[in-house]
């Protein structure tokens, strides 16, 4: 499995890098990891070459999971330098979103595109989510919350399993960075082009999210996939990934 080491820890990310080839890279959401990138993974690795990391203290690799967004965009910083990605695209989704989007804010002549897929500019956590990972006591509804009435029983399954796996500190440290996080007014800011995806079924992170930072971001298309909820990229992976391979070509990173 591909790991890489980075100030004496251990850290895991799926794919491989290619000389010469883009390199597309997938930050996952609160409590996630590399699993949720799959689909593109695969689907996407005769466009770009294409990785999704874990996070620090979540999936395979090593570390704590981090109260604040910047502490995530500081480890991908250093991922990228300890892989030698040069002017990647940088995908997030949700919490992996408001981190693609601190990283652009700060090295963004580092990074070639921007693909932002079910998140916003804030990312207030509902009070009950927050106060139940903080107890240890996940709510069982938070699966049905995050996937739209069309998901398949055996992809809410999947996903209810894998957050089983997850421990309740993973998600107060995500949800309290989430909490925090308010870029409403810094998207003028951002220079890389962005594309955002965002599910119309969805309620964490509604499509009017995507319509704001459109609306505010220099340069920015949007693209709103029918039957679809937060965890859009697992439920309509085709779409999800015939919209990012057009961004791609259109950037000039295919």
């Amino acid at each position: 499995m591909p790991r890489v080491e980075i100030m004496g820890r251990s850290y895991f990310y799926a794919g491989t890098p290619a000389p010469g080839k883009p390199a597309l890279l997938f930050c996952h959401g609160a409590g996630g990891s590399h699993r949720h990138w799959l689909y593109q993974l695969e689907g996407l690795k005769g466009v770009a070459a294409t990785l999704a990391v874990d996070l620090p203290g979540h999936g395979d690799s090593e570390g704590e999971p981090a109260a604040e967004i910047d502490a995530y965009r500081e480890f991908l910083r250093r991922f990228c330098a300890a892989l030698g990605l040069e002017q990647p695209v940088l995908a997030g989704h949700s919490m992996g979103g408001a981190v693609a989007l601190d990283y652009a804010l700060h090295f963004g002549d580092s990074l070639r595109g921007l693909i932002i897929v079910a998140s916003g500019a804030r990312l207030r956590v509902a009070p009950s989510f927050l106060e139940a990972a903080r107890s240890g006591q996940l709510p069982a509804e938070m699966i049905d919350y995050a996937y739209g009435p069309a998901a398949p029983a055996e992809l809410l399954e999947q996903a209810r399993r894998e957050m089983a796996g997850v421990p309740p500190q993973t998600f107060f440290a995500d949800f309290t960075a989430c909490s925090s996080f308010d870029f409403m007014e810094r998207l003028s800011e951002i220079k890389p082009p962005v594309l955002l995806i965002c599910g119309r079924e969805d309620r964490m992170t509604p499509p009017k999210f995507s319509r704001y930072m459109l609306e505010r971001l220099p340069r920015a298309e949007m693209v709103e996939v029918e039957c679809a909820g937060h965890m859009v990229m697992l439920e309509t992976p085709q779409k999800v990934n015939e919209a990012i391979a057009s961004f791609l070509k259109q950037i000039g990173a295919a």
